[in-house]
Parts: structure tokens; sequence; C-alpha cells
């Protein structure tokens, strides 16, 4: 039996920025849970100081290749947890996930944290996600 997916949403306003409210999974699946994924070099050296588009899109990457190393996408991911310093300027720079989310045609249900700090000083954003294939 195949995955399905199924998009829960009572109310319209959240498809339209770009999530949803929830995810129905069915079928046999894999679960992979992902650890907060930051801006963070292979080599474990934060990256893109003060960059908060810089951090975002590394955060992705990582997030994607934790993803893809379970033979996953990003089109894969049902939650995703966004955790940040600066909800603002996390904002301000949304469309770098916005963009790469839709780009893999997917909407995954999304909580955003304002956190005073994260593990590693100098870092703005965190995203924590889990994957079902």
């Amino acid at each position: 039996m195949a995955v399905q997916r199924t998009a829960v949403n009572p109310w319209p306003w959240s498809v339209e920025l770009g999530y949803n409210q929830g995810e129905l999974v069915s079928g046999q699946t894999r679960t992979l849970y992902c650890s907060g994924q930051t801006a963070m070099s292979a080599e474990g050296k934060p990256e893109h100081a003060d960059d908060m588009a810089g951090q975002l899109a590394s955060s992705l990457d990582n997030l994607e290749a934790v993803l893809g190393e379970a033979g996953m996408t990003l089109a894969d991911l049902v939650r995703l947890n966004v955790y940040t310093t600066d909800v603002d300027l996390l904002f301000q720079h949304y469309g770098v996930l916005a963009s790469r989310l839709g780009a893999a045609g997917v909407a995954p249900s999304t909580t955003m944290l304002g956190v005073t700090r994260l593990a590693i000083p100098g870092l703005m954003v965190e995203l924590e996600g889990t994957a079902v294939a």
C-alpha cells in the first residue's frame, strides 16, 4: 500500500500562507524525526553571522541533507517547527523558506516560535522536521 497524504484545513487562510493545519498520513510508511538543523558547516562551525536569509538557506540545506541520507526529500516533510531569535527578521526573509517548500510541492504543518537564544551563540534560526515516505 502506497503512502497517502491528505491536507487537513478547516480554514483556508493557512494554505494562503503556505502551510496546512494538519497532514493525515496513511498507508505503509517510514517516518524520520529530524533534529533541529541550523546554519552549521559540515565541520560543525556556525555560518552566515548576522545574515538571516543565509542562515535560513543553510538550515534548509542541512535539513535536506538529513532527509537525503534517509532517501527522502523536502516533498516528504509533513511537520516543520521553526525556532528563531527574531520573528520579525525571519518574516522579512520567509520567502527563502516558502519558495523552497513550494518548489518541493509541500506545505507541511508548521509552528514558528520566538526563542531567547539557540544552542550556539549567533545562530538565529533552527528548523526541526518530521518526514513520512
